[in-house]
C-alpha cells in the first residue's frame, strides 16, 4: 500500500525537494505551509508519517506535535536549520520519533522514513513470540504496535515501541546504545547517544505516568535493559 506523507515547511523549496525524493520512492505526499494548515490537512485526511519543520508561522513545530500528540500517535520526524541539541531533544520529549537538520541529504531522509514506516508497519510476529510478551504487569502487543501496564494502555511511538520491544524480548539482557540503535534505525542511519537516551527518558515517563515506577533500568557503563515488572 502506498505510504501517505503530511511533508509541513514554510519554504516552498524545500517542500518541492521533499516531495520529489519521496514520490520518487513512490509514496504519496500532502504539502503544508505552516503548523495550522498541518493540524487541519492531518485532521481530513491522517497521514502515515509526518515530515515537520519546526521553525514555522502560526503554530510552529514543536506546537503542531503536542497538539497532534493530543489525540494521535503518527510517527513525526523533525526538520531544523539549526543544528541545537535543545531543539533535538525537546523534539523527542514531547513525541518526535526522529530528528534530521537542515541542509540535508534527500536520500538520508528518505531512508529515515522508511526505516520509521518499517517499524509501525504490521506483520506477523516471529512464531516463538505468539501473537504478545508479557512479562510481569507488562503486556506488548507487537501486531497491534500496543502496550499495557497493568491492562492500562500506554501510546509509545514507533521508535520508543520498538526499543521497548527489544527489552522486553530478551529481559535478562543488557543492550549498549549501539545494539538498541540498530533495532530502532536501519543500519545505515546514525542517531546520537542523546537521541536514544532521550528515547529511554521518554518511555519511562509515559510508563511512570501509568503507575509503573521503573520500567527500564540502567546498567551503568554497559547500556540498559528491562527492569522488573512484577
Amino acid at each position: 500500500m502506498t505510504k501517505h506523507i503530511l511533508v509541513t515547511d514554510d519554504d516552498a523549496h524545500i517542500c518541492d525537494v521533499i516531495s520529489f525524493a519521496l514520490e520518487k520512492a513512490g509514496m504519496q505526499v500532502t504539502i503544508a505551509n505552516d503548523g495550522l494548515q498541518a493540524v487541519q490537512a492531518f485532521r481530513r485526511q491522517p497521514a502515515d508519517l509526518i515530515v515537520l519543520d519546526i521553525n514555522m508561522p502560526e503554530m510552529d513545530g514543536l506546537e503542531v506535535c503536542r497538539e497532534l500528540r493530543r489525540f494521535s500517535e503518527v510517527p513525526i520526524l523533525f526538520l531544523s536549520s539549526r543544528d541545537d541539541e535543545i531543539d533535538r531533544i525537546l523534539g523527542l520529549e514531547i513525541g518526535g520519533d526522529d530528528y534530521v537538520t537542515k541542509p540535508f541529504s534527500p536520500r538520508e531522509l528518505v531512508a529515515r522514513i522508511n526505516a520509521i514506516l518499517k517499524r509501525t508497519q504490521a506483520s506477523p510476529a516471529p512464531a516463538d513470540d505468539a501473537a504478545q510478551i508479557r512479562q510481569g504487569r507488562l503486556l506488548m502487543q507487537p501486531e497491534q504496535h500496543q502496550a499495557y501496564w497493568q491492562q492500562q494502555p500506554v501510546s509509545l511511538t514507533a521508535t520508543e515501541f520498538s526499543m521497548l520491544l527489544l527489552l522486553a524480548r530478551n529481559p535478562r539482557r543488557v543492550f549498549n546504545r549501539d545494539l538498541i540503535m540498530q533495532q530502532a534505525y536501519d543500519s545505515h542511519v546514525y542517531v546520537s547517544d542523546r537521541t536514544i537516551d532521550s528515547h529511554i527518558r521518554h518511555i519511562r515517563q509515559k510508563f511512570a505516568d501509568a503507575g509503573c515506577q521503573g520500567i527500564i533500568d540502567t546498567v551503568h557503563g554497559v547500556g540498559y535493559k528491562l527492569a522488573s515488572c512484577s
